[in-house]
């Protein structure tokens, strides 16, 4: 029986349920609905165990549930209607606690961000399709939630409802979008002009946004320091009003998360203090540095209790403005330390025009962010004198502009200024690059024959570097004064192996000077080498013999006077018979050197201190000096 094997590919399934980008956008619109499920399902966990740990409650849970869904709509800055007052008319809640559009609307960014990441079991949506999949998904479950806190104690203006929850959801899901993007900086569209776009292109632009958001959350946090120091100033009344709002430790509980929830627009109430303009206690009174005008409706609130007393200012409360001048400082501080690193380069500093616009950018930028943060803190509390309360968001906007501006231009510039100090700078106050400062006339290079091998260091430069192009005893004639060929390579080596009695008294010319006289010649140096190398491949060879070093000598000088015998003229006979005697091989090398340089005066000739090495060198060195030796 034969068995065979199907190797059939296996059957794929259609590319709208596998390789298609529908199942991709599908995924992002539930992760969507899941977000905003999970955050008011967050409210109504809390909601709930409040209402179940009050002793009085007002209804039962569903009423709980209506207040969950209400809350969570607050976090999402829709006004809420409060139907239950003593007037018996509607009044409205405006003012949104910061601190709870951080839950919404990370769940939301984190929601876009993940349904961006690549998966194996799905392709990966567009950016596009993940913003718009996973923003109808939060709507989706937004607009029930609308719906049902609609019967509820707090309900919502559909309005603002339909105004601000849209706002709040694409904003949340484009920055997870963004993240999971890598948070690439992409052009404009096109419908924005090409000259806007061009400067919002320039390095400056993002100079301002950043110190702009520094200064800004400087205020935040100079605000919030503020709030904690009169806080503790007025201990007692915030003591007394924090325990009068609730008996049991559900109530208070519940007043303490409320009262947390709301510090962030505390610190903004404060920045905006400290600024100048100050904030709304209702419609006829406001608080500022130099004093608290108007008659305030302060509802009984521990963060309410924290404001300063009716009356004229005390330079207690004039040190407030302590708080915008470190903001105008921080953005003077990251304008300069772009326009001027501390240690990059001096030359690729910023003029001062441009680093007076960078700065008055940032300020512009921190007013911007300042007024906007000043929007979203304040709002209604009621109606009648209760419908203003917060800082003006244009007023707190343009003062942290003005106090930007005046305090952090100069200060960039200074600190410019300081950075830059000792460089020469053109007419608009820009830098000039080092290379174009006339300076001192820097000295000309040594040429190598002035070099001194004792000031080299031996780890940077070799000896070799600083020798002459042409060493002594190396370099090749070409011709003879008298127009005959040079002599070739073995009569070259002959000759350059006279000695120096030779060379000195007949032929003084052929003995080119050295441009370093103190430095070894090339045969000592090539064989110091040699030896150095040999003694640390065999560090334990012993020395040869000085009777054969002798030997070895007497062989090459044989050498050296049978070269001389092949180049010398027929003319030199008589003296070749002269030294007969083996001993007078000296003699004979002498006079064969001596013809030699005669006739060649551009022959140039060993040094003497290019002689070899050990008693043999030594020998023919000192016999240099002095008279051949008798024949014996």
């Amino acid at each position: 029986m034969t068995q065979t094997t199907d190797h059939s590919p296996p059957f794929s399934a259609p590319v709208l349920l596998q390789g298609g980008r529908r199942p991709a956008l599908a995924a992002c619109l539930v992760r969507g609905a899941i977000a905003a499920g999970l955050g008011l399902g967050t409210f109504a966990v809390l909601v709930i165990a409040l209402w179940i740990s009050s002793p009085y409650p007002d209804s039962g849970p569903n009423g709980a549930l209506h207040v969950a869904a209400g809350l969570w709509l607050l976090a999402h800055g829709t006004e809420l209607v409060r139907s239950e007052t003593l007037s018996g008319q509607p009044a409205p809640i405006g003012i949104v606690p910061l601190l709870l559009v951080v839950l919404p609307a990370w769940l939301a960014h984190r929601a876009a961000r993940d349904g961006l990441l690549p998966a194996d079991d799905r392709p990966r949506p567009s950016a596009r399709g993940a913003l718009c999949a996973v923003s109808l998904g939060y709507l989706l479950v937004g607009a029930a939630a609308t719906v049902y806190a609609a019967g509820g104690p707090l309900a919502p203006d559909l309005l603002s409802a339909v105004l601000h929850l849209p706002l709040v959801t694409l904003a949340a899901v484009g920055a997870g979008v963004w993240t999971a993007s890598g948070r690439p900086g992409a052009p404009l569209p096109d419908w924005v002009p090409a000259r806007l776009r061009k400067e919002l292109a320039r390095t400056r632009v993002a100079v301002a946004m950043r110190s702009g958001a520094a200064g800004a959350l400087t205020l935040l946090g100079g605000g919030a320091l503020l709030v904690a120091a009169s806080m503790v100033w007025n201990a007692d009344a915030t003591q007394d009003s924090f325990l009068h709002l609730a008996d049991v430790w559900s109530g208070r509980l519940a007043v303490l998360m409320l009262g947390l929830a709301l510090v962030p627009n505390a610190a903004v109430w404060a920045a905006a203090y400290g600024l100048g303009p100050g904030f709304a206690l209702g419609t006829g009174a406001t608080a500022t540095p130099l004093a608290l005008t108007g008659d305030p409706a302060l509802p009984h609130f521990p963060l309410v209790a924290a404001v300063p007393a009716e009356g004229p200012g005390t330079p207690l409360n004039w040190a407030a403005a302590a708080v915008p001048l470190a903001a105008a400082l921080i953005v003077a501080h990251f304008t300069a330390h772009r326009a001027a690193p501390r240690h990059g380069d001096r030359a690729t500093a910023w003029g001062m025009g441009e680093t007076a616009l960078a700065a008055l950018q940032g300020a512009v930028v921190c007013g911007v962010l300042t007024g906007f943060l000043a929007a979203a803190a304040g709002g209604p509390l009621g109606t009648g004198r209760l419908t203003a309360f917060g800082p003006v968001w244009w007023l707190t906007g343009a003062a942290a502009l003005v106090w930007s501006a005046v305090v952090a231009v100069p200060v960039a510039l200074a600190l410019r200024a300081w950075r830059v100090r000792g460089r020469a700078v053109g007419a608009d106050g820009s830098p000039i690059p080092a290379a174009a400062v006339p300076g001192p006339a820097s000295p000309a290079p040594v040429a190598a024959s002035g070099v001194e091998m004792d000031d080299m260091d031996d780890a940077e430069f070799d000896p070799y570097d600083f020798l002459p192009e042409f060493p002594t005893g190396s370099r090749e004639t070409d011709a003879s004064p008298d127009g005959t060929a040079g002599a070739s390579d073995e009569s070259s080596e002959g000759a350059g192996d006279v000695t120096g009695s030779a060379r000195d008294d007949r032929a003084p010319w052929a003995v080119p000077l050295s441009p370093w006289p103190k430095a070894p010649g090339l045969s000592s140096i090539a064989l110091d080498a040699d030896r150095a190398k040999a003694d640390r491949e065999e560090p334990d060879r012993e020395e040869p013999d000085p009777d054969e070093r002798d030997g070895e000598e007497r062989d090459r000088e044989e050498t050296h006077a049978s070269a001389a015998d092949r180049t010398e003229d027929p003319g030199t006979s008589s003296t070749r018979s002269r030294a007969t005697n083996p001993t007078d091989t000296r003699a004979v090398t002498g006079a064969a050197g001596a013809d030699a340089a005669q006739q060649s005066p551009t022959l140039p000739a060993r040094r003497p201190d290019a002689l070899p090495d050990g008693p043999a060198g030594r020998a023919d060195a000192d016999r240099d000096d002095s008279d051949p030796p008798a024949t014996p």
